[in-house]
């Protein structure tokens, strides 16, 4: 482990396990370890635990228990609803926002990909806010028929929250089926099934404290979706494979958590983040989606002439872990698609970095922070290792 960490601050990316979630895990490793279809005690009690944990997950977001189904992570839920509702629909039009997470733009590139029964690819405009155009939704749908629209509850890299509940009702007057990926979402500002108007929506455990490894797919019980796995038919039939007792009854417990302490959470790092923008407006830092409703937790910003890559570095040394654009897409590095989507200029969208505060940050980490950032960005500048801008 780096013993050098001071401050995480990387929440968007992961989360660390709560003891508490972590308690209610540990009996299903050894003790419970029973195969959920198993028709013995051990395996009822491992069905029992995940049927408690379907409930703990419908009852966070509004939804009905057996609207949840339990997948691996966001990835697989939110290709689980492109992929598996593509696949019991007729080809007409996707349409996804152009600040989606690769989890969702690129199954639906592979829908536009298709030589046989292709789906016309349709990407939504984001203004400079980072905010999806409600009229160019309509003008997609009005344009060509639809089948599918997702377009995520709140962007992972600027905090940016869209207008789902808008976009979905438009979507479901043109007939088609509206998804959501919640995964940043989720623990950060209330998220209500049935108020979003959507057909579909994703969640994750590891945003909220919970485990990696569980997550699920919120769909409306009258939709086919085509399973990406097939085999015994767990899941009802849309997910297949022996369950991960573990990770989901961690999954349920970190929804009930979340639940609960999301409003006292939420304003305490809601705070601190106002401070964090104080400080970083004061050095020059250019932020991203500033004026945008955002998630309370994210500050996703750039100091002009010092590139995001190496003050990550530089930070990570001094004890403070934030990221430059979104970790979970870092295997292929380059400027951020979300940035270029709000047409950022490619210079300072280089220099773009990412705070995302949690529930362990406290304010005097907030101002170390400042403190360090500041020293390093004038240590950098004047190594001339950055543009040749003028210090700030």
């Amino acid at each position: 482990m780096n013993r050098r960490i001071q401050a995480y601050f990387d929440h968007n990316a992961t989360t660390a396990m709560d003891d508490a979630v972590l308690d209610v895990m540990l009996p299903y490793f050894q003790g419970e370890f029973g195969n959920p279809s198993s028709r013995h005690l051990r395996g009822m009690a491992a069905r029992r635990a995940i049927d408690q944990a379907r409930e703990q997950v419908a009852n966070a977001v509004g939804a009905q228990p057996e609207q949840v189904v339990f997948c691996s992570g966001g990835s697989e839920a939110n290709n689980l609803f492109i992929l598996g509702a593509a696949g019991c629909l007729k080809p007409t039009r996707i349409v996804v926002s152009a600040i989606e997470h690769p989890c969702v733009l690129r199954p639906a590139q592979e829908l536009a990909r298709r030589k046989l029964e292709k789906w016309d690819l349709r990407r939504l405009t984001v203004d400079h806010l980072g905010q999806v155009s409600l009229d160019d939704a309509a003008d997609a749908m009005r344009e060509q028929p639809s089948g599918l629209v997702s377009v995520m509850l709140a962007n992972n890299e600027t905090g940016v929250i869209q207008g789902v509940a808008a976009i979905a009702e438009k979507a479901r007057g043109h007939g088609a089926w509206m998804h959501t990926d919640a995964v940043q979402a989720f623990g950060k500002i209330p998220v209500d099934f049935a108020a979003l108007k959507v057909h579909a929506m994703t969640l994750s455990a590891h945003k909220i404290y919970g485990p990696k490894g569980a997550a699920a797919l919120i769909v409306d019980k009258r939709l086919l979706l085509k399973p990406l796995i097939s085999g015994g038919g767990h899941e009802n039939g849309l997910r297949s494979g022996t369950e991960n007792v573990p990770a989901i009854v961690g999954f349920g417990a970190a929804c009930e958590l979340a639940k609960i302490r999301m409003t006292e959470m939420t304003t305490r790092v809601a705070a601190m983040r106002t401070r964090l923008e104080q400080g970083l407006i004061a050095m020059g830092a250019v932020i991203f989606g500033l004026g945008a409703a955002r998630l309370p937790n994210t500050c996703y910003f750039s100091l002009p002439g010092i590139e995001g890559d190496t003050l990550v570095v530089r930070l990570d040394k001094a004890g403070f872990a934030i990221a430059s654009g979104a970790a979970c897409s870092s295997v292929t590095p380059g400027q951020s698609h979300v940035l270029e989507a709000m047409g950022v200029e490619p210079m300072l969208a280089r220099c773009a970095v990412r705070v995302s505060l949690g529930s362990t940050n406290t304010p005097v980490q907030v101002e170390d922070f400042l403190k360090t950032l500041g020293s390093t960005a004038a240590g950098l500048r004047n190594m001339h290792m950055t543009y040749g801008l003028e210090t700030t």
